[in-house]
């Protein structure tokens, strides 16, 4: 063996040898880290267990005790409440029944912030490519009454919406405040695709195809309106420091929103009554003397989604506002009171 290579060698043992050293700290640390974090988890668990015992007492006090006291106290409940929420964001949480079915017991959360803005962007992204190609094969099905080009697009169709669940549930688990029936609609979204991808050839099919592919082309323009305002939200909300927000669809927008929301509401309640309109449809088709389960089962599962859809949305914009308002209340007063302090303790040094 030759000098340079011998030397060469023991340069990468010893490079070697510093990865090993490198390697111990690292598992040492990490360790440590899962320690910490349990340990940080129990007392949280203790801290809203009391709590929870504080604000029943509250409630049997409110009789017998100043109310601006009690008021005060649970104010500092609330702002107790809202300190562990922050805390509970920077560490791991346990995957919902959903996700252990699909995944098992993993941990899918993201400790660092801009990981979490990165999986959101990531996702908005994976909707948008996605509705593309949805858009382009629905356009392509209008025009070309091909039996396998339609089962490869309800096929697409059944992959997407099972995936997009499986990532809004990874979003919840990390800190996104998603209406439980955004998750609910698309895991019936996957379910209804699953029942045309079954659905016969016959008069039936050939009668609702055409609507279906329409209501899929607005459906897809829709998406790319709501991603251009999620994107403008998502950055708005990265350049004030609260990138760790990850909000979808019209969940737990701020004030400076409502603009773009009173543009894009409209076309959201078009594409619901178009869910009204594709169950009466459909559920006029069942009556026809071709027409097996899936037309029922279709029918309903549209009406649920416009119900659903209609309910949610008209609920959701309005709390939503008012909770944004409140904030801003509370913030200008805190403001306020921070203002007339220093002027208080300017007096009273020049005084002095």
């Amino acid at each position: 063996m030759s000098d340079p290579i011998w030397e060469e060698w023991q340069e990468l043992s010893k490079d070697y040898n510093e990865l090993e050293t490198v390697n111990g700290s690292y598992l040492k640390k990490l360790a440590e880290l899962t320690n910490l974090q349990q340990t940080c988890l129990k007392h949280i668990a203790r801290q809203r267990n009391r709590l929870k015992m504080m604000k029943k007492i509250v409630k049997q006090l409110k009789r017998e005790v100043n109310a601006d006291k009690v008021a005060e106290l649970k104010n500092y409940i609330m702002k107790r409440e809202a300190e562990l929420q922050v805390i509970e964001q920077t560490l791991p949480k346990q995957s919902r029944k959903y996700l252990k079915i699909v995944l098992g017991s993993i941990d899918v959360s993201f400790l660092n912030k801009e990981d979490k803005f990165k999986y959101k962007d990531e996702y908005e992204k994976f909707k948008l490519i996605n509705h593309v190609i949805a858009f382009f094969l629905s356009i392509l099905n209008l025009y070309y009454d091909f039996r396998p080009l339609q089962l490869f697009y309800v096929g697409f169709l059944v992959w997407y919406y099972c995936t997009i669940s499986i990532r809004e549930s990874i979003l919840k688990v990390n800190g996104s405040r998603i209406k439980g029936w955004w998750t609910l609609h698309h895991v019936l979204s996957t379910v209804g695709s699953a029942i045309y991808l079954v659905w016969p050839e016959n008069e039936t099919w050939s009668q609702f195809k055409s609507q279906f592919l329409w209501y899929n082309i607005y459906n897809c323009l829709i998406q790319y309106l709501q991603f251009k305002y999620q994107r403008g939200a998502l950055y708005r909300l990265k350049a004030l420091g609260e990138r760790d927000k990850m909000d979808i669809t019209i969940e737990g927008f701020h004030s400076w929103m409502w603009k773009g929301l009173t543009f894009l509401l409209p076309f959201l309640f078009i594409g619901y009554f178009f869910q009204l309109s594709n169950a009466i449809v459909l559920y006029k088709l069942s009556y026809h003397p071709q027409a097996t389960w899936h037309v029922m089962f279709s029918s309903a599962l549209f009406f649920i989604f416009f119900v659903g859809n209609t309910i949610t949305t008209i609920m959701v914009v309005p709390n939503k506002i008012r909770e944004k308002m409140m904030f801003q209340y509370r913030v200008m007063t805190q403001r306020l009171y921070n203002v007339v302090n220093e002027k208080v303790a300017k007096i009273n040094l020049q005084r002095k």
